[in-house]
């Protein structure tokens, strides 16, 4: 009977759903008679976060105990699997995560009714009906397609087991990070709704929107970034980006919500920008829409993609253009009544983040035409790969622009500004890329994008240091640290990137035991080669002793694994991290002369790609914590100055 409480839950909360829509309805209409449904939005809310929370804990219940009586942990779990993989494997799979998409929704939902005070009432009852209206397609998708909680009869003996490529630690970080991120941006995507229904674009929207965009923001570049190194060192191909389709998928709503949190920002400080927030708003939760129906619709062939029958992917469909459609059209009919705004020049910080904002447009533009053309051919019976030779030079006629501005924005005034001003340190960092550009040049002549690259990587940094330069560290706001801490993260992640494009080198060797191998500063000799069994799998365990420029050797052991449940086998790759790089190194299969395929990469500050992209994280949660104590001292002297107010009254009627 525990899955029919998590189904019963489920069915709880659609009906909730249901009933905070009405209720949000009720109190758009502002009437008298209908103040007493109104009231009803945020209990339900309320309630439906518990309820959906509850069947999400059954569910994981579920695969804890490996009850093969239900169909999804039959198909997905095996009893002899690591706890830690029963659980991930939960959310490692069509249902059970679109389960965790709408438990994680719910919860936002509750939030928003239990703390919410600062949005007028019409705009909260609307964006409440909105959040239900978003919610209430998912939950008939769960329960008509996709129920997490069917049972099986008779309940096999065992069960099929989750991909192995999934069985990773990475994979309890991974999805759930994107799918917070997913459903901040739903959050964000209600409040705009609720702000066009009662004509309430304002900057105090803005202030509400902020902190839920850059939540989603943080969390969707820690789940870009997790999934990136996953990637790397489960799949053994040596790479960090592949421009698969689902990378592209979650890489789009990144893109959308980067341009609409500097647009929230400028919206909130500086009442500019009110239509192009409100357009984003709608389509970083587009692209996050689009990524689900890319994902879940069965049209991709990918890791990362869940092979599903083509009725699920229709009905995902038919959620995005109700909603996104809905919303746009929508905005074409209140887009006249959201007031222009505060004006500002285009030498301006306003001007510098209209700039960047149009570049992540087009940069998003370029990555969609790119994953969609495939299918699009695809249905005409003309196929067609898009990869990196599109992607790369094309995107970097945005990017290039896009991190000069990066590098100058921060230096200038909001408002109005003068380039006299500005000049000596634009100056200052155009000399610097000119020195980089040059001394790189002539030490190594590589490539025009790394090169390019690198030295751009150089102007980022130091551009987003000079903010600094004299100011009071001590009093400085939080979120400029935020600021600062990020866009240095982006030149750090940067110059990972270009730093291994230009300077990685493989060698691929047939090599027998005690065989010597040389990349780059390396040298590594094989061991041996022995048979290793793990919980669930065996595998061929090569012992490499590696030394970086002749020093102590390091004993590595990269492994071939096979799995039984299901049969797949994987690489399980040998990582020796320095500070100025990483070797990786994989095995392959035994030849038929006795030879062991062994393939070794230098990859020059590699992991400098995932030490930026933290950091760019961090310098988001570190200005989420500065907004959070800003709102809440802001709050509470509100509160204050009402409490004075409500003295002063008592003492006056005394």
């Amino acid at each position: 009977m525990i899955a029919e409480l998590g189904l019963v839950a489920l069915w709880l909360c659609a009906a909730l759903a249901g009933l905070q829509l009405v209720a949000g309805i009720a109190g758009l209409q502002g009437s008298a008679g209908l103040a007493g449904l109104a009231m009803l939005a945020r209990p339900a809310a309320l309630v439906q976060a518990l309820l959906c929370a509850l069947s999400f804990g059954v569910l994981l219940y579920l695969f804890a105990v490996t009850d093969l009586s239900v169909n999804l942990v039959a198909m997905n779990s095996h009893s002899d699997k690591p706890m830690i993989f029963k659980l991930s494997g939960s959310f490692g799979n069509h249902e059970g995560s679109m389960l965790l998409w709408v438990t994680v929704m719910a919860l936002a939902g509750g939030l928003i009714a239990a703390l919410e005070r600062r949005l007028p009432e019409r705009t909260m009852m609307a964006t409440l009906g909105a959040q239900a209206f978003v919610a209430l397609g998912f939950y008939a998708f769960l329960l008509l397609s996709s129920n997490p909680f069917e049972r099986l009869s008779p309940a096999p003996a065992q069960g099929n087991g989750l991909n192995p490529l999934l069985q990773d630690i990475g994979l309890a970080f991974h999805p759930p990070t994107l799918y917070f991120g997913y459903v901040g941006l739903s959050v964000a995507f209600s409040i705009v709704v609720g702000a066009l229904l009662t004509r309430q674009v304002t900057p105090e929207f803005a202030r509400v929107m902020r902190p839920w965009i850059l939540g989603a923001w943080v969390l969707l570049t820690i789940g870009i970034v997790a999934g990136s190194y996953w990637a790397y060192y489960e799949l053994g191909w040596g790479g960090w980006w592949f421009w698969d389709p689902v990378e592209n998928a979650a890489l789009m709503p990144w893109l959308a919500a980067t341009a609409l949190l500097h647009s929230a920002s400028v919206l909130a400080s500086r009442d500019a920008l009110r239509a192009w927030t409100v357009l984003l708003g709608v389509i970083a939760f587009s692209m996050s829409m689009l990524g689900t129906f890319l994902v879940r619709s069965g049209i991709l062939t990918s890791v990362h993609a869940f092979a599903v029958d083509p009725e699920r992917g229709s009905f995902i469909l038919a959620l995005l253009t109700i909603y996104i459609g809905g919303a746009l059209v929508l905005f074409a009919l209140r887009a006249g009544t959201v007031a222009e705004g505060e004006r500002f020049t285009v030498m301006s910080r306003e001007g510098a983040l209209v700039v960047n904002n149009v570049a992540l447009s087009a940069i998003l533009g370029i990555v969609l035409l790119g994953t969609l053309y495939p299918l699009l051919t695809e249905a005409f019976d003309v196929r067609v790969s898009v990869g990196p030779p599109y992607f790369n030079p094309v995107s970097a006629i945005f990017v290039l622009p896009m991190l000069v501005v990066l590098a100058v924005g921060p230096l200038l005034h909001w408002r109005r500004d003068s380039f006299a001003r500005i000049r000596p340190m634009f100056l200052a960092l155009v000399g610097l890329g000119a020195v980089v550009l040059l001394g790189v040049w002539l030490w190594s002549g590589i490539a025009i994008l790394p090169l390019l690259g690198i030295t751009l990587a150089a102007m980022v940094a130091v551009g987003s240091l000079l903010p600094l330069r004299g100011r009071n560290l001590r009093r400085m706001p939080l979120a400029v640290w935020g600021m600062v801490i990020a866009h240095f993260g982006v030149a750090v992640a940067l110059f990972g990137m270009a730093a291994d494009t230009a300077y990685q080198q493989e060698r691929l060797v047939a090599a027998n035991v005690g065989d010597i191998i040389e990349v780059g500063p390396w040298t590594g000799t094989l061991a041996g080669v022995v048979p290793v069994s793990g919980p669930n799998w065996q595998s061929i365990e090569a012992s490499l002793a590696v030394s970086y420029k002749g020093g102590e050797p390091i004993m590595t052991h990269p492994q071939a694994r096979a799995f039984w449940s299901p049969p797949t086998e994987t690489s399980e790759v040998a990582l020796v991290t320095r500070w100025n790089g990483q070797l990786y190194a994989a095995l392959g299969n035994q030849a038929e002369d006795g030879r062991w395929q062994v393939r070794l990469w230098w990859k020059p500050f590699v992991t400098w790609i995932w030490y930026g992209g933290l950091l760019i994280a961090l310098g988001g949660a570190i200005a989420l914590m500065g907004r959070l104590s800003v709102d809440l001292r802001r709050r509470w002297a509100q509160r204050k100055i009402a409490d004075r107010k409500v003295d002063q009254a008592e003492r006056a009627a005394g």
